[in-house]
């Protein structure tokens, strides 16, 4: 599943994890500690939403 940042358009995609950040691969949005920070605009987990397709 892919979730998008509603303030700059970042996307966290779960199959790919991000590598910069130091997440796996297949890490869930769920399992990101609750004060994730979007790394572009630096909002918290409950300004992204889901991408649907």
């Amino acid at each position: 599943m892919k979730y998008v940042c509603d303030v700059c358009g970042w996307i966290y995609d779960e199959e790919v994890g991000d590598e910069e950040l130091g997440i796996a691969p297949g890490t869930k949005f769920e399992e990101l500690p609750e004060d994730f920070l979007c790394p572009l605009c630096m909002v918290g987990k409950d300004q992204f939403s889901i991408v649907v397709a």
